[in-house]
């Protein structure tokens, strides 16, 4: 019975890790606008807010997989630094912290330090647990 709940979980956090996987290619592609107008920053920080949901909620189950229970994000934050899933701590903290400042973009001067934010340091962040959890996933395509 504990293999089928661990293929469940493995099953479970790998389907996760596909979804993680479209919405961080998306934000990726979005990110390649230079100069993006107000509608498509709009559409940039609406796209890094889902893929930001899928990273932890991921990684949670990754976590899980590898029996280490996190029910919520900043749990799941913690333990994923400490296991050296996640390299920079802090800034996924930051990230955790700043999500309600992402909801406001309808505020310019929000939209443009979100953007900032995204752009210049938590994309960097999404991309390397992008790749590591792909290579965990044995995903090579």
């Amino acid at each position: 019975m504990n293999t089928n709940i661990s293929s469940q979980q493995d099953i479970r956090w790998k389907q996760r890790f596909q979804n993680f996987e479209k919405a961080f290619i998306f934000l990726a592609d979005a990110l390649k606008y230079p100069h993006p107008n107000e509608l498509e920053e709009a559409g940039i920080v609406k796209a890094y807010e889902f893929t930001f949901e899928l990273a932890w909620k991921t990684l949670k189950d990754y976590l899980e997989e590898n029996a280490v229970i996190a029910k919520f994000p900043r749990e799941v934050i913690k333990e994923a630094f400490a296991y050296h899933i996640l390299d920079d701590g802090d800034c996924w903290m930051d990230m955790l912290n700043k999500r309600n400042l992402m909801t406001h973009t309808y505020n310019e001067t929000n939209a443009r330090l979100a953007l900032s934010l995204i752009r210049n340091s938590y994309f960097n962040e999404l991309q390397k647990l992008y790749l590591k959890l792909k290579e965990a996933s044995g995903s090579h395509e």
